[in-house]
């Protein structure tokens, strides 16, 4: 088990899809420690194994006390009628906050380490967090989802700190 770096933005595997885990051996039991031991920190919502340079279908999370992982997820359910505006960041994107918009609710389907289904859902900060970490395995950043004015002044934010 390791704390892992995370990839921040501009590197080219968060812009890249990730593959689907066909077995579960020992490079896949490493990488949920790897995701479980990283997000563990304060201020750690989710982490997807993209951002420790693994371009693989898992994540994890830490959401209200509640640490947890899910391999090849997939969203099958988002709210469709209620919303959030929220600010929202990323540890790929560090210390830069910007509204985003995201479905109220989620539900993500998966697998655990032994094969079994895993049902993920939550509102409000979950149901960010599930979508946030499938964009991730899809090769997006929520950057992505921001209205054009407020990309336009992420991306300025985003070249002053380089």
């Amino acid at each position: 088990m390791a704390m892992r770096e995370i990839r921040t933005v501009g590197d080219p595997v968060l812009r890249t899809p990730c593959d689907p885990i066909t077995t579960i051996d020992d490079r896949v039991r490493g990488l949920v420690e790897d995701l479980l031991e990283t997000v563990d920190t304060d201020g750690r919502a989710g982490l997807a194994a993209n951002q420790i340079g693994v371009s693989l279908r898992a994540f994890s999370w830490n959401i209200d006390d509640e640490v947890g992982y899910v391999l090849n997820p997939v969203i099958v359910e988002l709210s469709e009628d209620e919303y959030q505006d929220g600010d929202e960041g990323c540890l790929s994107v560090p210390g830069l906050w910007f509204p985003t918009h995201r479905s109220w609710y989620a539900r993500v389907v998966g697998t655990d380490l032994d094969g079994k289904e895993v049902v993920v859902e939550g509102v409000e900060l979950m149901a960010r967090c599930l979508q946030h970490e499938v964009d991730h395995l899809d090769g997006m950043l929520y950057l992505d989802r921001l209205e054009r004015s407020v990309r336009k002044k992420a991306m300025r934010a985003i070249r002053d700190t380089l």
